[in-house]
């Protein structure tokens, strides 16, 4: 069962305010070297019935026809029960004050009369899965995840500008009511709204070959694009290409390619507590572990499921989920890490004579192979003699 709440608030009135929640399950069997696959909200024992004859008439259907697959399954089965880490149940915030914290957020927004736009916005999700498998697995899981954000549009001088907290799109991660509070959406929403403002006014973006500083938010869609789905093993076998497209990388490259620098390691990792992707366990029945990805700037490994980990020798490192009950369980990011140096962020600036300071994404395009990308900041400041403007 998963139930989700949405809360939103633009220009001073509540815009959207949801509460859904949705029952059912997916069925995988596998058949002569094919997998099908069937999904269902009947929970009555005829339903499930027919929906596992479905799955296999599906698999039958397939079987025999084009590539076999492998029906790799996790090497141990598992008896567990794993619940997102989290101090505040969002059930028990009550609803008024939720709207509240949105209300006064989006206001303080409104530093002047050139912001022609505010949003605030909430969103919550407490899903409860449990896992059954041939091998003997059972696996019960109660997953937290919340997030919010605030946005402000200012407008003049012939121009638009927009600024986001945090980040572009707002803090996401497991856990509670604690994650929306530690956001602190009215006490950033003031300054939010000047920088909007700013943003009229200020000069172009220098041009040229320079330094570039990137913030936290941009810096993680930056490995998300170009690390995180290049290293997705099904698109690398060419097994997936509709959403994201296929990948430049080649299973060959692994302990070959240099991916980065010698500073660059890249992990996933889904053990993490407030990590947005955490779970106890993917939804093939194997355990979250923490993986290499690249390696002090070497490619070293990739996502994998249990048949693409088994067809270059390898163990899945658990990174596949389903979307909900009625989705194909499938390859999709973890939680991906660029892990950080030793370096304070201050002292970052000190050695650039001349740069920028981009934060906080407002634009992005890349092609179908995540080679080549352009991606464009709310805001920048000039770095000159390591010093930010």
């Amino acid at each position: 069962m998963a139930r989700s709440e949405n809360i939103e608030v633009r220009n001073g009135v509540v815009s959207g305010l949801a509460d859904s929640t949705t029952r059912g399950y997916g069925i995988r069997a596998f058949v002569d070297g094919a997998w099908g696959f069937a999904a269902s909200s009947d929970l009555e024992n005829g339903g499930i019935d027919r929906t596992a004859a479905r799955a296999v008439e599906i698999a039958k259907s397939i079987g025999g026809r084009g590539q076999h697959h492998q029906a790799s399954v996790p090497a141990t089965p598992y008896a567990d029960r794993f619940v997102s880490v989290f101090t505040l149940d969002p059930a028990e915030i009550p609803l008024d004050a939720r709207v509240k914290l949105l209300l006064d957020a989006e206001k303080l927004l409104h530093v002047d009369q050139r912001i022609t736009a505010g949003r605030a916005w909430i969103e919550l999700w407490h899903t409860d899965k449990i896992f059954y498998s041939t091998i003997g697995s059972r696996i019960e899981q109660s997953i937290y995840q919340s997030g919010s954000g605030i946005q402000a549009i200012a407008a003049g001088e012939g121009d638009m500008q927009v600024r986001s907290f945090p980040g572009d799109i707002g803090l996401y991660a497991s856990g509670g009511w604690e994650v929306v509070e530690r956001a602190a959406l009215r006490e950033n929403a003031a300054r939010i709204g000047e920088e909007a403002l700013s943003l009229l006014s200020a000069p172009q973006c220098p041009s040229g070959e320079m330094d570039i500083i990137l913030g936290g938010s941009q810096m993680s869609l930056q490995i998300h694009e170009s690390c995180g789905h290049p290293a997705e093993l099904d698109r690398v076998m060419g097994w997936e290409a509709n959403f994201s497209g296929v990948s430049f990388l080649e299973i060959s490259q692994v302990d070959k390619l240099k991916y980065g620098s010698d500073l660059v390691t890249i992990v996933i990792d889904n053990t993490l507590p407030e990590g947005l992707a955490t779970v106890g366990y993917d939804d093939e029945g194997s355990k979250s572990v923490t993986s290499d990805i690249i390696r002090d700037g070497l490619l070293v490994g990739y996502e994998m499921s249990n048949e693409t980990a088994a067809a270059i020798g390898r163990r899945s490192n658990a990174c596949v989920r389903a979307q909900s009950w009625e989705f194909v369980p499938m390859i999709r990011m973890c939680n991906l890490n660029l892990l950080p140096g030793t370096t304070p962020f201050d002292a970052l600036f000190e050695d650039i004579r001349e740069g920028v300071y981009m934060e906080s994404n407002r634009s992005w395009s890349i092609d179908d192979h995540r080679l080549n990308f352009q991606f464009g900041c709310q805001i920048g400041w000039e770095i000159r003699n390591g010093k930010r403007g």
